[in-house]
Order: structure tokens, then sequence, then C-alpha cells
């Protein structure tokens, strides 16, 4: 009989406990700290509610580690589907949180199921790009791939929870990538975002991002229509961009987006801008090695918005300094590169295709959030994976892990079912 758990990855585990531990420690520090009497009740159970959903997602993990890769396949799509049931659920009947409705209560607990709905995203992009026909009609399964994607999206969207839509959004380039589309299709898909963030930082650098695109398109594909549509969407993403702050949106919602690129300004420093400066406060007092555990003043004070969530690199750059941060980006660089391995090694497309999802996902999260904490991204309220508090985003970041391990320990049964 073969052993088949000799092959899981022992540091996949290992990179996920340490990042698990980090934010454990962490919100330990936001909710138990030297002022922990002034919080609310309900915030300072954030660590043991936190350590609750650790134990749901090593029991979850472990069951998912002893199924057979065959379950995935055929559940992909059903779990798809009662991902969509469910977050329509949540946006027709679900409670206001955060000013987003996309959790569900179920009897005591509250899921957020647009972080559950990843996964079954991602196992359903992963089944549709592994079947052989998708090899055969590549553009009609890219255009199939981009349906999958933006239906939850959309739904996401209409919850109030733009962040987290994003993150479904940038899967689209990700998982197309992964599946062999050229590399022209991936750079028309990423520069409009790129486009828009810098008209948002500076209009003139996103005028000559869209010229430099189209001439680097041009002469890489040597046709004329790829040259105008990255014209086309990169210039189009400029102006509706720029539309949008000065005619669309209200002066106090301009000035939200706008924050980020200063939020030391007059205009922006004690309303809209003041998380930002707070935050970036935190991270610059920490210095090498940091204030020492619930030491540090910004934190310990406050004075960080969402320090147990969005802002928890605030606290871990002010407590434990450059060496801290340094600490938690090495093992996201290890973990990250080790899923694109994992997928690589695992060669059937299946496995591949969640790899670079579970990949993508944790990449997104990561740039975004430590984006938003040091003042390069604005803030639109997404969690550092394993290490911010959320039970919801806990256990799917966990059993998509589990997944792709699962995946490739038994990565030699893959090839007995093919496609």
């Amino acid at each position: 009989m073969r052993i088949w758990y000799r092959n899981l990855d022992v540091t996949v585990i290992a990179a996920w406990v340490g990042l698990v531990l980090i934010g454990l420690v962490a919100i330990y520090s936001t909710t138990h700290g030297p002022k922990a009497e002034f919080l609310l009740e309900s915030v300072r159970r954030n660590f043991n509610r936190q350590m609750i959903w650790v134990v749901i997602s090593i029991v979850t993990a472990t069951v998912i580690l002893v199924l057979p890769v065959r379950f995935y396949q055929n559940a992909a799509f059903p779990a798809y589907m009662v991902c969509l049931l469910l977050l329509v659920a949540a946006l027709l009947f679900g409670p206001t949180i955060n000013g987003a409705r996309s959790w569900l209560r179920l009897g005591g607990i509250g899921l957020q199921v647009s972080e559950v709905a990843k996964v079954g995203t991602v196992l359903a992009v992963a089944q549709l790009l592994s079947s052989r026909r998708a090899q055969k009609a590549p553009i009609r399964y890219g255009f199939l791939t981009v349906l999958l994607i933006l239906v939850p999206a959309l739904i996401i969207v209409l919850q109030n929870d733009t962040g987290t839509a994003i993150v479904f959004v940038a899967l689209i380039p990700i998982m197309l990538f992964w599946s062999g589309f050229p590399f022209s299709t991936v750079i028309l898909l990423v520069s409009p975002a790129i486009a828009g963030y810098l008209a948002l930082v500076y209009r003139p650098a996103a005028i000559v991002f869209a010229l430099v695109v189209t001439v680097v398109l041009f002469f890489q594909t040597r046709e004329r229509y790829v040259a105008a549509l990255a014209f086309l969407l990169t210039a189009g993403t400029t102006a509706l961009t720029s539309f949008t702050l000065s005619r669309v949106l209200s002066s106090y919602q301009a000035a939200r987006v706008l924050s980020f690129t200063n939020p030391e300004a007059e205009e922006y420093r004690y309303t809209v801008g003041f998380h930002l400066v707070q935050s970036k406060a935190a991270i610059g007092s920490g210095g090498i090695t940091g204030k020492g555990f619930m030491q540090g003043t910004q934190t310990q004070g406050d004075y960080i918005p969402e320090q147990s969530t969005d802002f928890i690199f605030s606290v871990i750059g002010e407590e434990f300094g450059f060496v801290g941060a340094i600490i938690v980006l090495a093992v996201f660089a290890y973990l990250l590169i080790r899923l694109v391995k994992i997928g690589v090694q695992m060669k059937h497309p299946f496995g591949v295709m969640t790899a670079a999802g579970a990949a993508g996902i944790f990449l997104v999260h990561l740039f975004v959030n430590i984006g938003m904490a040091t003042g390069l991204l604005p803030v639109i309220g997404i969690p550092l994976p394993f290490i911010s508090y959320g039970g919801s985003a806990l256990l799917a970041n966990t059993i998509i892990l589990a997944i792709v391990l699962d995946l490739y320990m038994r990565r030699d049964d893959l090839s007995i079912y093919g496609y």
C-alpha cells in the first residue's frame, strides 16, 4: 500500500503555521495591550475568536488532505454554483457589516461568503481550463474563464465589497497566463489597471504609459488591431478615471480615493487621510527592531483604524520593526514561490491552475494590503492572508492551500484521470 502522506510538503505547512502565529501575536497585542480596558468587549474577544477559527481551519485542512483528487474535479462546478447562491443570499438577506452585505449567519456563526467564493471560483476555472477542449478553442474558453470570474465579482460589487471584487478580477490575467495564453494578452488585461493607478498618482505618467504599451505591443505582435486595442484600453481608462474623479464622484468620495497620494496634505491629514498618516507613522517609528511586543505607541493608543484586520501590517512594523516586516515578506515569498513550483511539478493542468489560483489570491492580497498600509495604494479593505483577524478569510485561505497540498500529495493520481 502506497503511503501517500510521504509527499506532503511540510515546508508549506510550516509557512502556514508561521504566518498564523505572527497573526495571533499581532492580534493579541491589539486586544490585550496596556489600554485594553478601554476597548469594546467585542474587540477584546477578537483573539479568542481567531483561536477558534485556527482550530476549525486545522480540522478542515486535515479532512481535505484525505480526499481523493477526483473529488475536487467532480465538485468544482457544483461548488461554484453553491457559492453563487450564497453570494446572492448574502446580498438579499445578509446583515450589513462595515457597509457591505457579504455575510450570512449560519447558526451562531457569521460567514463572509465572498471569501469562500474564491475557493469555488478557482476550482471551477481550473476544471474549465484543464479540459482538452480548452486547448482546441482557447479564445472561447478564455471568454468563459472571464465570465466565470466576473459573475461572482459583480455580485460582490453589488454587496458593496469592492476590495474583494478586485481580487477576483485580478485572477483573470493570472489564470489565463498560466493556462498558456500569450503574454501580450496578459499585458492587455493588466495595462488598464496600471493606467488607472497612474492616472490617480500623476496623469502625464498615465498618458506616457499608454503610448509605451501601444508601441511595445505593436512591435511584439506586429498586429495593428492589438496596438489599437491597447491604446483604447489604457488611454480610455486614463480618461475614464479623470472623468469619474471630476464629474461622477462627490468631492468627499474623490478625496477618499486620492488621499493616498499625499495623506499628510492639510485637506486630508485630519479627515480621509488620517488612517494612512497613522499607519505610516507606526511603520516608520518601528525602526530596525521595533518598539517591542505591546509597546507600540500608535497600536496601543488605538490610533490605527482596523488595526487587527486591514492595517495589521502597521502593528507588525511598529512593534517588530523592519526585521519583523522582512520576516513576514520572506515567509510569504517562500510560500508563493513554493506554490508555483508545486504547480509546475504536478504537470496536470487541473493541479497547475489550482496552484496558480491559490498563489494569485495570496499575491494580490499581499500586494494590496501592504500597499494600503504603506500609503502606496488606496485603502480598499483587503486583509493580509493568515495574519489579519477574520475567521472566514483564514478558513477560505487554508482550504485552498490544503487543496493544493492534497493535489500535490496525490499528483500521481491526477494522470489516471487524464484531462
